[in-house]
C-alpha cells in the first residue's frame, strides 16, 4: 500500500489479520471457478465437494487427527463458540446440571473466549479464572482450582496480544492427576506460524484455529474436534459439518486455509529463525525509550511485540504511526470497547501497564527494512508526545 509522495505503508498488524498469502489467493480463485454447493450430487457439486474433502484431509493431516475431526467454520470466533458452547450443551443433554459443571478459563484470552464462557455461566455453571503469577500460568496452583465438577478448560495456545506462549502439555498433566474426563480446549489461531498444532501434542481435546491469523482468506476457522468429544450443535439447519455447523460450507474458502496452513507448517523454522532476529533489532532500537516495560512470556512467540508506553497515550501513538506509514495496534481488535489491554492486564496485574499497550506483529512477508523504520518512527513519536506533553 502507498501513501501520499510514494511513501510505501508497513502493514505489522499481522496479529489481527495477515494479508492473504499469494498461493493461498491462487488456491481460492481456482476453487471459485467451480460453482457447485458441496453437497449437490450433479457433477460440479461433486467438484465442489471434492476441494473441500481435499481441504479437509489436509487440516487433518497436520493436526493428526481423523478427516471428520476437522469442522469448518465461520472464524476461530464460532470455533471457540462451539467448542465452549457445544461441550457444555452435549453434557446437559447427557443428564448432567448446568450446576454441577465447573468451567477453568484463561481471561486473558480472545473474547469469543471470555465472552462464551459468561454466557455458560448464565446457565448456571460455576466458572473460574486460572491464576497467573509473574505473567505465566501459576502450573503450582491450579490443581487448587479444580473440583470434582471440573468439566472443561479453556486456554489459548499464543496470547494474540503479547505473544506469551501457553503450556498447555504442562496443564494437560495437571488436569490428568486430578481427575480423568476433564475437557482441554486450546484455541491455537495464532500458533501455525511459530508451532506445531498436533492434537495429541499439546495434549488439547479441542482445538481451534483461523484462516486469517496463518495467511488463509478471511472468513473460514475450524474447530478440531475428534468423534470422542460430545459436542451439541448451536443451532440447526441443513446438518453439515457432521450437524455441529449447519449452513454450506464454502469449499474456495477452505481450499486456502489448507494451502496457507501448509506453507506455515512447511517454513515454519525459516520463519521462527528470521522472525527472532527482527524482534530482537527492533527491541534494540527502542531500548532507550523511558518508561518502557516488555509485556512477554517465559516462550515466546517471536513475530508478536506487546510495550507498555508508561503514561503515554498509546492509541495516539497508533494514530502517528499510521500517519508515518506503519500499521500497529494496541490490543486485540476484538476488544474495540476496552480501556487497555485485558490479557496485559490478567497476566501482570498492572493497569497502568495495561492502559499503555502497543503491538507490533509480523510475518512472513515482512522485512528487516519495515521493522527498522517502525521502531525509528516509534521513537520519534515518544519523544514528541514527551516533549509536548500529550500523555
Amino acid at each position: 500500500m502507498k501513501l501520499l509522495f510514494g511513501t510505501r505503508h508497513a502493514y505489522l498488524d499481522w496479529a489481527a489479520a495477515t494479508p492473504a498469502s499469494a498461493r493461498a489467493v491462487s488456491a481460492f480463485h481456482t476453487a471459485l471457478r467451480i460453482p457447485g454447493n458441496p453437497l449437490s450430487p450433479h457433477t460440479e457439486g461433486r467438484a465442489a465437494r471434492d476441494v473441500l474433502e481435499s481441504a479437509r484431509a489436509t487440516i487433518a493431516a497436520l493436526a493428526e487427527v481423523k478427516q471428520d475431526a476437522v469442522i469448518f467454520t465461520g472464524s476461530a470466533t464460532e470455533a471457540n463458540a462451539l467448542g465452549i458452547l457445544g461441550s457444555i450443551e452435549a453434557l446437559h443433554q447427557g443428564g448432567r446440571a448446568y450446576t454441577d459443571m465447573h468451567v477453568l478459563y484463561d481471561a486473558g484470552a480472545h473474547s469469543s473466549v471470555v465472552g462464551n464462557v459468561a454466557r455458560v455461566a448464565l446457565l448456571g455453571v460455576q466458572t473460574q479464572a486460572i491464576t497467573y503469577t509473574n505473567g505465566e500460568i501459576d502450573l503450582a496452583l491450579l490443581p487448587s482450582l479444580i473440583t470434582e465438577n471440573t468439566v472443561l478448560v479453556v486456554l489459548t495456545a499464543v496470547c494474540g496480544e503479547t505473544g506469551a506462549i501457553t503450556p498447555v502439555r504442562d496443564v494437560r498433566r495437571v488436569l490428568d492427576r486430578a481427575h480423568k474426563g476433564i475437557l482441554l480446549l486450546a484455541d491455537a489461531s495464532q500458533l501455525p506460524y511459530i508451532g506445531a498444532f498436533q492434537l495429541t501434542r499439546l495434549g488439547a481435546d479441542l482445538l481451534t484455529l483461523d484462516a486469517q491469523k496463518v495467511g488463509g482468506v478471511r472468513g473460514i476457522g475450524a474447530l478440531i474436534a475428534p468423534r470422542r468429544i460430545p459436542l451439541a450443535a448451536m443451532y440447526e439447519g441443513g446438518g453439515q459439518e457432521r450437524g455441529l455447523r449447519s449452513g454450506t460450507p464454502s469449499h474456495a474458502h477452505a481450499a486456502a486455509f489448507a494451502v496457507a496452513l501448509q506453507d506455515a507448517n512447511t517454513n515454519r523454522a525459516k520463519f521462527l529463525s528470521r522472525a527472532l532476529e527482527l524482534r530482537t533489532l527492533f527491541l534494540q532500537q527502542i531500548q532507550t525509550l523511558p518508561y518502557m516495560e516488555v509485556n512477554e512470556g517465559r516462550e515466546q512467540a517471536p513475530n508478536i511485540i506487546n510495550i507498555s508506553l508508561l503514561g503515554r497515550d498509546t492509541d495516539y501513538l497508533v494514530a502517528l504511526l499510521d500517519t508515518a506509514g506503519f500499521a500497529v495496534s494496541t490490543r486485540s481488535s476484538c476488544e474495540t470497547d476496552a480501556v487497555g489491554s485485558r490479557a496485559v492486564l490478567v497476566r501482570f496485574g498492572d493497569e497502568g501497564r495495561a492502559r499503555s499497550t502497543l503491538r507490533i506483529s509480523f510475518g512472513p512477508a515482512s522485512t528487516k527494512q519495515e521493522l527498522l523504520r517502525c521502531a525509528r518512527a516509534l521513537v520519534h513519536a515518544v519523544k514528541f508526545l514527551d516533549r509536548t506533553g500529550i500523555l
